[in-house]
C-alpha cells in the first residue's frame, strides 16, 4: 500500500475516512505500534536507567497561572543533563510539565500536542481545559505498562480556563488518576516535597504575576536546596528554571533576561537570608 501511495500521490484511505476527533484513536485503528504505551520493552532485569527529569511547580494568581521547572536530569545518582526543558506549551491556553523518564514524557508531550491540535482542527473549535486534563489523562495511562517497568511520566497541567476566567492546575498519578489542585498551588517529581513546603508557606491568593513567578523560583530553590536530584539557578552556567505564564493573552514563557533577573534578585537575598523568606504572622 505504501509503494502505491507513492507512485500515485494520494493519501492512503485510513486519511480520508471519517473517524474519531482523536488522533490518539486514529493511531490505535491505524499504527498502533506508534504510541508508547503500545511498544514491546526488551527483557531486562532490574530497573530501566534512563535519564529522569524532577521537579516542576505551579501557582495559580488573579487572571492566570505560572508553571514552572528546574533544568536538570538525572540517571541514578549522576546528572545526566544540566539544561534540560521540562515545561512546554500545550496549546494557546494551557503547558505540561513533566516528571519522570525524560525521553518517554516528551513523546508524550509531542503526542498531547498533535491529539489538541488535531481535535480543533476536526471540531473547529478547542477542547475545554477539563476536556484537556482528561485527554492528557488518558494517555498517562496507556503507559502503564511501562510505567510497572521503572518508566514512569507524571506531569503536572496547568492553563487558563477562558470560561471560568481564573487559572488552573491538575496533578497526575501513574495511573492516570487526575486530580485538580484547589490549593492554589501544586508540584511533581522527586523534589515537590519540598517545593510544595515553600510555596505553602509563601502563596497568597492576591499574589501579582510577578510575587508568582518570584514564587515558583524560591520554591525551586528551596527544593534544590534539599534534593540533590533538583538543579538550582545556576549563575556560572547561565542556566535559570524555566518559568511560563498562562493568561487571558495565552501562552508566555520569560526570556532568559527575565528568569536570570528573578533568580539573581533570590541568590542575593538568600545571602541576607540563607533559609529564605518567613511566612508573615498575622
Amino acid at each position: 500500500m505504501e509503494a502505491n501511495t507513492r507512485s500515485t500521490g494520494r493519501l492512503p484511505a485510513a486519511f480520508l475516512t471519517p473517524g474519531s476527533s482523536s488522533f490518539m484513536d486514529f493511531l490505535s485503528d491505524h499504527q498502533p505500534e506508534l504510541l508508547p504505551g503500545k511498544r514491546q520493552l526488551p527483557p531486562v532485569q532490574g530497573v530501566v536507567e534512563a535519564p529522569h527529569g524532577t521537579t516542576i511547580v505551579a501557582v495559580t494568581f488573579p487572571g492566570g497561572v505560572v508553571l514552572a521547572g528546574d533544568r536538570r536530569a538525572t540517571m541514578g545518582n549522576m546528572i545526566a543533563q544540566r539544561d534540560i526543558e521540562k515545561v512546554f506549551p500545550a496549546d494557546e491556553y494551557s503547558a505540561v510539565g513533566i516528571a519522570g523518564t525524560a525521553g518517554l514524557a516528551v513523546e508524550m508531550v509531542k503526542l498531547f500536542q498533535l491529539e489538541l491540535e488535531h481535535f480543533e482542527k476536526v471540531e473547529g473549535v478547542q477542547l475545554s481545559l477539563e476536556g484537556k486534563a482528561n485527554r492528557l489523562s488518558t494517555m498517562i495511562r496507556s503507559n502503564l505498562g511501562m510505567a510497572m517497568q521503572g518508566l514512569a511520566v507524571v506531569p503536572l497541567f496547568a492553563g487558563y480556563d477562558v470560561d471560568r476566567e481564573k487559572g488552573r492546575v491538575f496533578s497526575y498519578d501513574v495511573t492516570g488518576g487526575r486530580s485538580e489542585e484547589h490549593a492554589g498551588y501544586a508540584a511533581t517529581g522527586s523534589g515537590s516535597i519540598f517545593a510544595r513546603g515553600a510555596m505553602k508557606k509563601l502563596y497568597r491568593d492576591d499574589l501579582t504575576e510577578e510575587q508568582a513567578t518570584t514564587l515558583v523560583v524560591q520554591a525551586l530553590y528551596d527544593a534544590a536546596d534539599d534534593d540533590s536530584a533538583t538543579g538550582g539557578p545556576d549563575v556560572a552556567r547561565r542556566i535559570y528554571p524555566i518559568v511560563t505564564v498562562i493568561t487571558e493573552d495565552g501562552f508566555r514563557r520569560l526570556d532568559d533576561e527575565e528568569s536570570s533577573g528573578i533568580a539573581r534578585s533570590i541568590l542575593e537575598r538568600r545571602l541576607e537570608q540563607p533559609d529564605g523568606p518567613r511566612a508573615s504572622l498575622l
